[in-house]
């Protein structure tokens, strides 16, 4: 395990059926709570955005899981990148084997869902009761549509204002989650919030929303 300052940082490996999943594990002293990361299809546990608001939550004193939900041979599939059953499947597991984490067992998770990792993220809280919150950014919610009315964990979903292909598919999904609900919209942002600034915007209101219900 590396040590940086209040973080502790490690490297693991989360064994999921016949498979290990790298990731990335940090975990801050005065610990909050873990947020677990759901990436999108076509990236993985070192995309520059998700590690950006994982910086922000360190500072917070939440920890953070960034793992790899598909193999590189299977990302070469199409399909196995937004295989929901797949990766809800992993996003679970990988969450089990938090709680397991000498440190960790005790604290409240959230999960953090980017692009089409909304929709397992959102799947994976689903009778979960690990889970005490979601947040989706520039998520699919629209892939996993018949289990919104089961999702009761308090969820968050960020937008851009740009992004006219997922606004109307995002404010269709907020009416149809169960528990308590918000849809934020980035002003001025795309789906992938290149925009100056817009994925701070992201950032704090993610760490705002963990910091209500971790």
């Amino acid at each position: 395990m590396m040590v940086s300052g209040a973080l502790h940082k490690q490297s693991v490996f989360i064994p999921v059926g016949r498979y290990l999943l790298p990731a990335d594990l940090t975990i801050p002293n005065n610990l909050r709570g873990m947020v677990v990361f759901s990436h999108g299809a076509g990236s993985n546990r070192m995309s520059p955005r998700n590690t950006l608001v994982a910086r922000h939550l360190h500072q917070r004193k939440f920890g953070t899981l960034l793992f790899d939900l598909i193999t590189p041979q299977e990302q070469v599939e199409y399909a196995n990148q937004i295989d929901m059953a797949l990766q809800t499947h992993r996003l679970v597991e990988a969450t089990k084997w938090l709680k397991r984490q000498v440190g960790v067992g005790d604290c409240k998770f959230g999960y953090f869902g980017a692009s089409t990792g909304a929709g397992p993220a959102l799947a994976a809280a689903v009778d979960n009761p690990l889970v005490a919150a979601v947040v989706s950014r520039g998520g699919r919610p629209d892939l996993v549509l018949n289990l919104l009315p089961r999702v009761m964990a308090p969820t968050l979903f960020l937008v851009g204002g740009h992004d006219h292909a997922l606004l109307d598919i995002n404010e269709e999904a907020f009416g149809l989650v169960g528990g308590v609900k918000k849809l934020e919209i980035i002003p001025g942002a795309t789906h992938l919030f290149e925009e100056q600034g817009t994925m701070e915007q992201v950032a704090t209101l993610a760490c705002d929303w963990f910091e209500l219900y971790l």
